[in-house]
């Protein structure tokens, strides 16, 4: 680590904010969502809408995004690029400018996920070691320009998404598993070999706490996406590289402890998601689970207190989820540019109209603000 040493680090993660900030949100009249988005022109954006579907903000980007990350306690967003992209953008969307624009080292490539500390302070990113595959979670000031103050490995290749649990220091990682290089694009080039993990990872000393793999014949099962809720049960949306003929499970919850738990939906369900699982989040309880599967054209919905299947609807490349602050209430984005209300306790799908200048596509995540 540089900049600072690790006692003052671990004092600044653990701490709470001197005083309260004032989020976002609650000068708004609705809720606001953030996306990458992609017109038809080709060209790509930064995001802002609300859940009424009114753009309020469309920023300009490098290149394709994959994830947008939120600041807990300022207007910031933070677009990450995609695989094998090379910069983050930080954001003030109240004013409208690029407050940084963050750059990997010449020889790293960011994975398309990022995340802010809990008390703001810190972002913290996913990131590949080009030179030899490994990778690594990097940690930035932003109280100092984003300089970086921690580069921990990730325990695995091809970290992807990662959270914080509730006690605000430990990093849960999914390391996809998958080789790739810059120079092959995106190529997959140990698909024989993968070793995908969840590895669970002390945010100030870097240490290794707890690595669980799937077991070895579903090494194929590349663990991609997650999402944890309050009690440190994780969720898992699984992406499958073995023959296209194989009929694999493609959810899968974590607690702390125990091994990595692949659910099940009915076979016909299990096979509409075309082994394929986009996006993972949790409802506003975090009981309920939403697991979405572009190319099935299917969002499906889990329970976390019985371990099962519970529902499914069908979205037309729907990916993008995100919470609303309604128990089993959930907002679904598609690559398509609709925008949809999902209540699993009706069962009912509601269309948000937009008020968009050009047709968007919108990247596989959508974050609440």
């Amino acid at each position: 680590m540089t900049g600072i040493n690790r006692r003052q680090f671990s004092l600044l993660l653990a701490g709470a904010l001197a005083s309260p900030a004032l989020l976002a949100h609650q000068t708004q009249e609705q809720p606001l969502l953030a996306s990458a988005a992609t017109d038809n022109q080709g060209r790509h954006y930064l995001q802002l809408i609300s859940d009424r579907g009114n753009v309020l903000l469309n920023h300009p980007l490098l290149s394709r995004a994959h994830h947008v990350a939120a600041h807990p306690s300022e207007t910031w967003l933070a677009a990450v690029a995609r695989r094998p992209g090379t910069y983050i953008d930080v954001l003030d969307y109240r004013q409208n400018t690029l407050l940084h624009r963050v750059e990997s080292a010449a020889d790293r490539h960011f994975y398309g996920h990022a995340i802010f500390s809990r008390n703001g302070r810190y972002l913290i990113s996913t990131e590949n070691q080009i030179s030899d595959g490994s990778g690594r979670i990097v940690v930035r000031d932003c109280q100092q320009q984003f300089n970086i103050i921690a580069d921990h490995p990730s325990y695995g290749i091809g970290p992807h998404e990662l959270a914080l649990l509730s006690d605000n220091n430990t990093l849960v990682v999914a390391n996809g598993g998958i080789l790739t290089h810059p120079d092959k694009g995106r190529d997959k080039l140990n698909l024989d070999s993968m070793q995908p993990s969840l590895a669970y990872i002390d945010l100030v000393s870097g240490a290794l706490l707890e690595q669980v793999t799937l077991p070895p014949e579903m090494h194929q099962l590349s663990i991609r996406h997650l999402d944890v809720n309050a009690t440190g049960t994780v969720a898992i949306a699984l992406q499958y590289q073995g023959p296209k003929y194989d009929d694999v499970p493609l959810v899968a919850l974590h607690r702390r402890g125990n091994a990595i738990h692949p659910l099940r939906a009915p076979d016909a369900i299990n096979r509409a998601m075309k082994q394929y699982c986009g996006s993972v989040r949790f409802d506003a309880s975090g009981r309920y689970v939403a697991i979405s599967s572009p190319r099935g054209d299917l969002i499906t919905f889990w329970d976390t207190h019985t371990d099962a299947f519970i529902d499914q609807c069908k979205t037309r490349d729907g990916c993008g989820l995100a919470a609303t602050d309604v128990a089993g209430e959930f907002l679904i984005s598609s690559g398509l540019g609709r925008l949809y209300r999902y209540d699993l306790t009706q069962g009912k799908k509601q269309r948000i109209p937009l008020q968009l200048n050009l047709p968007v596509a919108w990247d596989n995540h959508m974050v609440s603000v």
